[in-house]
């Protein structure tokens, strides 16, 4: 039995329990080894930047700003090459009890699919998110817009790759779409979980100073995180929570403090990714944000996750 002070933040899924809920969201501190080790030491799980084939430079700087309200960025997928993260997850202490998840974001489906059979062959532990969502591409759609694609796409991974595997949805903003979206992702059962949400794609943040946009790739345009995206990211936990049975949703988006990370619990989340503010604070927001969510809580006499998972009431 617990003791009547103690909270319990860990969270068991996957085939595994992991010591606590939050994570790097896939893009920030991820890109070499040494940002995915401090990570490791910190967080409760590590998530790598989402790979390409090949290694990508990305797009041109400024491609980062940080707002008032969070943060606009269009980096266009920088990272080391598929090669490196496998090298990383070959040589990986899984039995540190915290998971790695290898994000991957190829340039074709038969990219991604190619790195889910390498995956499949070498038997790793690693566990795939395949992101179907990134923005910032110049002339790559996210193809988490176009349900047909999508469907076709998670066939082909199915075939590719023998074990659970999770995909990073983009934000959606219509019910018909969660529904649409949803009656896509039932039909995979190795399809073990989405992470909601990427960046909300495609605003313009204008400097008044300058009168100049903030960021240079695509004239301005970038994803944003931070506070921008704190309610769209909790309806779309929610309402993904709610229509994939036997799913889990990982929150992402807006979490900054514990109070966020509540939020997204409450609103369905199995586990949590932090970025923005992340990207911000470094490594060191992993046990400020626990602390701030433990006392929560204990605050409302909640002693585990489970006591207030997917809880959230309606009027």
């Amino acid at each position: 039995m617990y003791e009547h002070h103690s909270t319990d933040l860990s969270v068991t899924w996957l085939g595994q329990t992991m010591p606590g809920c939050l994570y790097n969201a896939s893009g920030v501190w991820c890109r070499e080894e040494s940002e995915l080790e401090a990570v490791r030491q910190s967080a409760a799980a590590v998530i790598s930047k989402s790979a390409t084939l090949a290694p990508r430079e990305g797009n041109p700087e400024p491609r980062y700003c940080q707002t008032p309200l969070g943060s606009i960025n269009s980096m266009g997928l920088p990272n080391r090459g598929f090669a490196y993260y496998l090298d990383y997850a070959r040589r990986y202490d899984y039995l540190c009890g915290k998971p790695l998840f290898l994000s991957l974001s190829g340039m074709t489906l038969e990219d991604n699919c190619e790195m889910l059979r390498v995956l499949s062959e070498q038997g790793l532990p690693a566990i795939p998110e395949v992101n179907l969502s990134c923005p910032n591409v110049p002339g790559k759609p996210q193809l988490g817009y176009d349900f047909a694609a999508t469907a076709a796409a998670l066939d082909a991974f199915d075939r590719a790759y023998s074990g659970l595997y999770g995909v990073k949805l983009p934000p959606y903003f219509d019910p018909a779409h969660f529904s649409a979206m949803a009656d896509i992702l039932n039909r995979h059962p190795r399809l073990a979980f989405v992470t909601c949400i990427n960046s909300i794609g495609n605003g313009l943040v204008v400097d008044v100073e300058s009168e100049s946009v903030a960021i240079k790739p695509k004239d301005g345009l970038g994803g944003l995180g931070g506070d921008y995206v704190l309610p769209t990211a909790l309806a779309n936990v929610r309402e993904f929570h709610r229509l994939l049975p036997g799913k889990e949703v990982v929150g992402c988006g807006g979490v900054k403090s514990g109070r966020e990370a509540f939020m997204h619990i409450l609103a369905g989340a199995r586990a949590v990714q932090v970025g923005t503010c992340l990207y911000h604070e470094g490594p060191a927001a992993f046990a400020r944000i626990a602390a701030e969510l433990a006392q929560l809580m204990r605050d409302k006499g909640y002693r585990s996750l489970d006591d207030f998972r997917g809880k959230l009431r309606v009027l």
